[in-house]
């Protein structure tokens, strides 16, 4: 891929001390990431050496937004207040334990702005059934589990009840936290059921990765579940298009710019 194919999405990534400008070369659930020092953000709209280096899909472990209220045995309590060994409660009622809670600081940069990156908001009752119970605010590639498929909650989004947080509405930095327990589980986000960690991008790209390494000295596989996975709009069965209120037509642009 010729780095000048891709734009810069106005976000950075802090992994390991460093800090990485996100481009984005237009496709489905691939999104490189560039190094570049953020005091060259400003006149970095895109690479322009083709002898720079791409890396692929590392900036796609974002998870859960602070104050989402995870159901535990002791009622729900808010992801960024978990602790290591905290048990929190799967969608079958089991009760599972925290191994790790990895988090990630995003920093939106203002006036560089693509969408595709923005959390995406799940308005409260959006899913049907009233869920979720209150307004739940996650990745866009977060897996949100309905009819038994883990969809990527930016292929849920229908331009009213569930949208693109707009850049304007957020913080200069904002944190995500992934919730890891022993699988692949689905556990409920303000009611609604969701995904836990699965290493499919790699624990590295979280701020706090060596704290992991630190409690149990190497990296381990976690079997994705075995449920479908939807990644893109166009994959959306028709039935859950028609529950939702997803139309192709409301969604020809991934979200309007906001300033």
């Amino acid at each position: 891929m010729d780095v000048t194919d891709v734009i810069y999405t106005g976000y950075t990534i802090e992994i390991n001390g460093r800090t990485y400008a996100i481009f984005d070369d237009g496709s489905d659930g691939f999104i490189p990431y560039y190094d570049i020092a953020v005091d060259d953000l400003s006149q970095a709209s895109i690479p322009t050496s083709t002898s720079d280096k791409l890396e692929d899909g590392t900036a796609q472990n974002f998870c859960f937004a602070a104050g989402t209220g995870l159901a535990t045995p002791a009622g729900e309590t808010a992801v960024e207040e978990l602790q290591i060994g905290d048990t929190i409660l799967t969608a079958d009622g089991s009760a599972v334990a925290v191994k790790w809670i990895g988090h990630q600081t995003v920093r939106p940069v203002i006036g560089l702005r693509n969408q595709r990156l923005a959390p995406v908001r799940i308005g409260a009752g959006a899913l049907g059934h009233g869920l979720p119970l209150a307004d739940l605010t996650v990745s866009a590639d977060h897996g949100m589990i309905i009819d038994d498929l883990v969809i990527n909650a930016s292929a849920l989004v229908n331009g009213s009840a569930i949208n693109f947080v707009p850049f304007a509405e957020l913080d200069k930095e904002f944190t995500y936290y992934h919730v890891e327990t022993q699988d692949h589980d689905v556990i409920i986000a303000n009611g609604a059921a969701a995904e836990t960690f699965v290493d499919v991008a790699g624990r590295s790209d979280f701020d706090n990765h060596q704290e992991y390494l630190d409690l149990y000295g190497a990296e381990r596989i976690i079997p994705e579940m075995a449920r479908p996975r939807i990644s893109s709009r166009r994959l959306l069965p028709e039935t859950i298009r028609a529950r939702l209120g997803i139309e192709d037509e409301a969604m020809a642009s991934d979200m309007p710019l906001t300033a």
